[in-house]
């Protein structure tokens, strides 16, 4: 893996960790990030040993703001001089947008690897867009989430997509609608089953590595077909997943692993459990 100028990557056995690196500024993204990140990600489909991925943040005050708006306001003035009859993100007419951070997210990299998202501080914003393509969320004690792009003068559209698919309706509307009057804490969001864990900030990184690791633990191919069915059940009709169970089971469900799952179970072998 190549080196990066805003994010930490490190393999640590079959767990990559993927930090966003920028704590100065809240490890807002800029444009350097966004590109980094889907290099990370489509780097990642070709490898042969990384079996779970954790995303967190650096420091302890912010997973991440989500887009960096000094850049933003920067490329707007930018814009502004050369072409007053343009807005940011667009080019000759509206038809033609180029957001890029809809990029960002593994899955919108077509990575099937399991991602584990630990979140430390504020969430926010861009965040969504990459906590909406996570598997697994946890945060630590002091993690907030909320979107402050109404109070900002912009539309909230991409999170809200992103997030509808992950908290209930009326919870969505009210972090979208309240912008930045409000935000989420650790606990509710659990409550909500946005995240499926709380804890201490000290014991954060611990958890997220032993949830890695267990997941690492396991065959690669039966892990990411497991992936593909989750997604598929939650993007498909029920109807539409379920005829599609075949591929996913002729892909994941490779003998030598299911022979070796058999062998185990019959010798008595178990793995051993926490109960959560």
């Amino acid at each position: 893996m190549a080196e990066f100028e805003t994010l930490r990557y490190e393999e640590r056995g079959a767990v990559a960790w993927v930090t966003l690196d920028r704590p100065g500024v809240l490890n807002a993204v800029n444009t350097t990030m966004q590109r980094e990140l889907k290099e990370v990600w489509r780097t990642l489909r070709n490898t042969d040993t990384v079996r779970c991925v954790v995303l967190t943040g650096s420091g302890e005050r912010a997973f991440t703001t989500g887009r960096d708006r000094s850049e933003a306001l920067d490329v707007t003035q930018n814009l502004a001089a050369r072409a007053p009859s343009r807005r940011a993100g667009f080019g000759s007419t509206d038809f033609h947008f180029d957001g890029n951070d809809d990029q960002i997210g593994p899955k919108s990299a077509d990575l099937w690897i399991p991602v584990v998202a630990a979140v430390n501080g504020m969430a926010c914003g861009g965040a969504f867009f990459l906590l909406g393509e996570a598997d697994i969320i946890i945060a630590s004690e002091n993690a907030t989430f909320f979107d402050p792009h109404v109070s900002s003068g912009l539309t909230a559209m991409y999170e809200s997509v992103h997030m509808a698919h992950r908290m209930p309706f009326g919870e969505i509307s009210r972090m979208a609608l309240m912008g930045s009057h409000e935000r989420l804490s650790a606990r509710r969001a659990y409550e909500i089953g946005l995240v499926s864990e709380v804890l201490p900030l000290g014991d954060l990184a611990a958890q997220a590595k032993w949830i890695a690791e267990s997941i690492a633990s396991q065959p690669t191919l039966p892990l990411q077909a497991t992936v593909r069915s989750l997604w598929m059940a939650r993007e498909l009709t029920r109807q539409q997943a379920l005829d599609m169970g075949w591929a996913m089971i002729a892909l994941g469900n490779q003998p030598q692993a299911r022979e070796e799952g058999l062998r185990a179970f019959a010798s008595g072998k178990r793995i051993p459990w926490r109960l959560r």
